[in-house]
């Protein structure tokens, strides 16, 4: 077959399968071009989350007609004065960007400069419809409708528009972030979904683009070595969230995603967060255009370093150095009302009663045998629902005056237990309010505490539901709490609100922001709901498109375990530490938690008397 050349319609649709991935793709493009133009102000207009519709106007320095059909023709480009490439300063320079997008959609384009005419050019998939004078304030106004609509095979492999508008409004928050002094408003199927203003100090925009409270519990960077300089800001440890979409890094105000800087915030946090847990940060890196090289990628999310060791040593060492400065300091949220008592789930013993703060309940479905039966009787849960619904009727059933819970050593009114008679040994005392010390027949058992009960409060979960038919029992609060999240967060979460029923957590929508908590699951006992419904919609956003039903089940049952479990630092009970134990040593996969980490392990009398030299 003879060699030839590609007509121009097939090398722009060519382009725009680089270019143009999906709707978010576009719209950075897009808005890209709008920050370059020197815009104050950058309004956003999306429908069906860009599938339909994107968009944007701006107030910037607008085109001339015959720059308007330039713009159109591939590789031209006004953000390149010369040919050193290497140098570049401006978000978008390739020139391709429009093109391509008009070659998969209907594009029209109007734009004015100021003391000038106004021009329109409209673009149906690559040719031209019509062009004439256009009425438009100075700016550029740029709409893009029916995105790949003349391709449908491309169309069939974009998501829902509810996927496509979560990946554009974060696209918009990184924009946002990079230039807070430049006012954007997102309006989404007629509704505002974003507004921020302009003019404001960087970590004022961070925190109004994550989260309100990150101004409060973040530390300031400003760090600078051999012409590098890094600034922002970084939570601290404390606050953390269960995924890593909170990370925003720019290089030379280009919001990147690199592997080597998200490893080297790994590398920084690396001792103070669990394997689980994510800081929130955002990091701006300015340094010489020539030490990075921006074209190595055709969408310009990626970036190559000079000094790779230099950049990662620099981010590690400068969020240290802030979080060091930042000393004994915790998370600290707005005061809120909490009308749920802190108590411990309720834990057998091994004469089938249950221990909890205020005394004991009979716990039938325990057999002193040291089994559980097949299938507890359906009242258990329900019955511990009931008893804490009040506080008056905790009074009624135990007999006490509800004084605050404390944390206390109890009296042996028994003699102890004898070791031998369970694996898990009998507890002799915690250590550091995290760690049970117990002493078992051929050593020394040491349980992590948080992590063991995480564990047995998800196997009860799985016991409830499979008891109740696929359902666990809630307990309603008393006065329903609403929790603020991100749009997208709230929209996965509503389209789960039916599964997340069947474990006793009854939400519902309340307003485009925000979440409103009726009940919780009976079996957690109160706990955080703020902090449960955030690791929960962080849970869904990472994993929910590809778990099927039953591994969904069994995260949702496994984030809500986590929340309803003692927490390290609790000060336990002799009695409510033995529970523990002889709980676990009844409990299947006790020997790990719910993330894979070990809940206990033994240091034989062996290895303790070599210690001391004995042996």
């Amino acid at each position: 077959m003879s060699i030839r050349r590609l007509p121009e319609i097939l090398i722009n649709r060519i382009a725009a399968g680089e270019v143009v991935e999906r709707p978010a793709s576009a719209l950075k493009e897009l808005i890209e071009n709008s920050i370059d133009s020197g815009a104050a102000n950058i309004a956003i207009r999306l429908s069906a989350g860009g599938l339909d519709l994107i968009e944007v106007i701006d107030d910037g320095c607008g085109m001339r007609s015959d720059d308007i059909a330039l713009a159109l023709e591939r590789h031209a480009t006004s953000k390149l004065p010369d040919e050193a490439i290497e140098l570049v300063e401006t978000l978008g320079f390739r020139g391709e960007a429009l093109p391509s997008i008009a070659s998969v959609s209907m594009m029209t384009i109007e734009s004015r400069v100021r003391g000038q005419d106004g021009w329109r050019r409209v673009v149906d998939h690559g040719v031209l419809a019509q062009e004439g004078p256009s009425a438009i304030p100075p700016g550029t106004k740029i709409r893009v409708e029916n995105l790949f609509a003349k391709i449908p095979a491309r169309r069939k492999f974009l998501r829902s528009a509810r996927s496509e508008y979560g990946a554009a409004m974060d696209v918009v928050k990184r924009l946002a972030m990079s230039r807070p002094d430049i006012g954007f408003t997102v309006e989404h199927d007629g509704r505002r979904a974003l507004q921020v203003q302009g003019d404001m100090d960087r970590p004022s925009r961070v925190a109004a683009l994550t989260s309100k409270d990150l101004a409060d519990n973040s530390v300031a960077l400003d760090y600078e070595r051999e012409g590098v300089r890094l600034g922002g800001i970084a939570s601290v440890p404390t606050f953390n969230r269960g995924i890593a979409d909170h990370q925003f890094l720019f290089v030379n105000g280009r919001p990147v995603k690199d592997r080597l800087l998200i490893g080297a915030v790994r590398g920084a946090y690396a001792e103070m967060l669990a394997r689980d847990r994510h800081a929130v940060v955002a990091l701006f890196l300015d340094l010489p255009p020539s030490e990075v090289d921006v074209n190595v990628h055709p969408a310009k999310t990626e970036v190559r370093f000079r000094e790779p060791n230099l950049i990662r040593g620099m981010i590690v060492s400068g969020l240290r150095h802030a979080l060091d400065q930042s000393g004994f300091r915790s998370v600290q949220r707005a005061a809120e009302v909490n009308w749920q008592r802190e108590e411990i789930a309720a834990i057998p013993d091994p004469q089938g009663n249950i221990f909890t703060p205020q005394g004991q309940v009979p716990h039938p479905a325990y057999e002193p045998s040291g089994h559980y039966q097949s299938r507890p009787p359906s009242g258990v849960f329900s019955s511990l629902a009931e008893s804490r619904s009040s506080f008056a009727d905790m009074g009624r059933i135990t007999g006490e005056d509800l004084a605050p819970l404390m944390g206390r050593a109890a009296e042996a009114h028994e003699a102890v237990p004898e070791s031998k008679r369970h694996p898990l040994g009998i507890a002799r005392g915690q250590v550091a309010n995290t760690y049970i010390v117990a002493e078992a027949e051929d050593g020394l058992v040491i349980v992590d505490q948080h992590a063991a009960h995480e564990r047995l409060v998800l196997e009860r979960m799985r016991r409830a539901m499979a008891q109740a038919g696929g359902a666990v029992p809630s307990q309603a609060l008393l006065m329903p709490q609403v929790v603020e999240l991100d749009e997208p967060a709230c929209d996965r979460l509503e389209a789960r609100a039916e599964e997340l029923s069947d474990f006793g957590l009854d939400i519902e929508r309340f307003g485009p922001a925000a979440i409103l908590v009726r009940a919780t699951p009976a079996v957690l006992g109160g706990g955080d709901v703020r902090a449960l419904i955030e690791d929960l919609a962080d849970d869904l956003a990472a994993y929910d498109e590809a778990l099927s039903l039953k591994e969904r089940i069994d995260l949702v049952a496994s984030t809500m375990a986590c929340h309803g479990s003692v927490r390290a630092g609790r000060v336990l009970r002799v009695d409510e530490m033995n529970a523990l134990l002889r709980e676990m040593e009844v409990t299947p996969h006790s020997g790990q938690c719910n993330h894979g980490r070990p809940t206990w392990v033994k240091l034989a009398l062996g290895d303790v008397e070599k210690l001391f030299g004995r042996k």
